[in-house]
This record gives structure tokens, C-alpha cells and sequence, in this order.
């Protein structure tokens, strides 16, 4: 067994191209929380994450008092706890937004990997499984009366569900470009082209625990 030290600063298990880790990610950024970054492969999850978390699954954060949570909207909500002042994560208890998350979350998720694993569910085909995944971008596409879901600024909302669209779009860009979604994919490449979106998309290095590695990430809080 590792033995577990309280860390300096908390310490976030992250895999880049992961949409959970991605919105964790965005939330820490936007809260300007500073944390230990520890980059990591789902083909070589680190033992000192699988200590603190059995699931093996991103993004895990180990707190400085040695707390730790492993669901990204939990991370997501912790930080809107340290950061109350912080606009755009204010909205995080509003029951809209998380009946929208929620949707995403449970209906929207499943839909898309059926859609981007079509191979490995044969009972429909994919452009069916595209089929029920465009409910969800209906929905927002309706939702999109500003340039965010619940405004003119970027949202907990918007940092929770843009990773996932922008999974579910990249599956077949060709088809997403073409698709009669004209709001829903101005307000994608509004959270691409975004400062956060560009800042927690950075490439860094697997992390090792004997190569004495240490990055931080966040800790612009204004």
C-alpha cells in the first residue's frame, strides 16, 4: 500500500482528451485555483491515483487536507465553493442549469458513445445512435437565445457540457459542420476559441512519480 501524504497544494489527476477532465479542468481555471497537475494515460494509470481513488477513472483531486473527490461535477462544485465571488461559476445550485447537466450527463453521455462506438453496439446503426444524440443538441440549440446558455457570459453550464458536444461533433466533423444547428455551433466555437479552452487544452507530459515532476496549473484568481 501507498502511503498517502496531505499535499501542499491539491493534487488533480487528468487525462487531456478526457470531457470529465476536461470540465474539472475549466472549473479550476476559471475559479483560479492553483493544483498539482498530474497528466496521466488510461493505458498507465499511476498506483498513487488508484490508491485514492479504485475506480481509475479522471479526474480524481486530492485535497490538502487529504480529502478526496472523484467525480468532475463534485470537482466542479467544490471549486464554485472556494470561489463564490467568481461569475461564472455563480449559477452551480440553479435548478435549470443542473436539470440541463443532468441531462447531459445521463441521456446525452450514453447517446454519444453509442454514436462514437456504433461498432461496438451493433442493435442500431450510427447515424440512428446520431439520431438520438441530436435530441440533446436540439435542446440547446433552442436554449442558445445569447451567446451562452443562461446568458451573454460563460457559464457553469457551458464549462459542464461543451467537452461532451465537442466530443459528439468531432466524431464526424463533415456531418456536424452541415448540420442545421447554426446556434449550437457558434457557441461551440465560441468555448473552443475561448482563453480557457485554449489554456487547459496545454500539452504536458505523463506524469511519473521517480522522475520528481511537479506542474501547477490554475492560480490566476483575480
Amino acid at each position: 500500500m501507498i502511503k498517502s501524504v496531505k499535499p501542499l497544494l491539491p493534487i488533480l489527476y487528468s487525462f487531456r482528451r478526457c470531457p470529465y477532465a476536461m470540465r474539472a479542468r475549466l472549473a479550476i481555471f476559471k475559479s483560479g485555483i492553483e493544483v498539482e497537475l498530474r497528466e496521466i494515460t488510461l493505458k498507465n494509470k499511476p498506483p498513487e491515483m488508484l490508491e485514492l481513488s479504485a475506480k481509475g477513472t479522471v479526474p480524481v483531486l486530492q485535497l490538502t487536507d487529504g480529502k478526496v473527490i472523484d467525480e468532475s461535477l463534485m470537482i466542479m462544485e467544490w471549486t464554485a465553493e472556494q470561489r463564490p465571488d467568481c461569475d461564472e461559476l455563480k449559477n452551480a445550485s440553479n435548478c435549470e442549469v443542473r436539470a440541463l447537466i443532468k441531462i447531459n450527463d445521463f441521456e446525452f453521455k450514453k447517446n454519444l458513445d453509442n454514436y462514437k462506438y456504433s461498432v461496438r453496439f451493433p442493435e442500431k446503426s450510427m447515424q440512428e445512435y446520431r439520431q438520438d444524440g441530436e435530441i440533446f443538441l436540439q435542446r440547446l440549440e433552442d436554449k442558445l437565445v445569447n451567446d451562452y446558455l443562461f446568458g451573454e457570459t460563460m457559464s457553469f453550464a457551458d464549462l459542464a457540457i461543451f467537452p461532451f458536444v465537442r466530443q459528439f461533433a468531432f466524431v464526424d466533423k463533415a456531418w456536424f459542420d452541415s448540420a442545421p444547428y447554426s446556434r449550437l455551433k457558434a457557441w461551440l466555437a465560441r468555448c473552443l476559441a475561448s482563453q480557457e479552452f485554449q489554456s487547459i487544452m496545454e500539452k504536458y507530459p505523463e506524469w511519473v512519480v521517480d522522475r520528481n515532476q511537479r506542474i501547477t496549473f490554475g492560480g490566476d484568481f483575480k
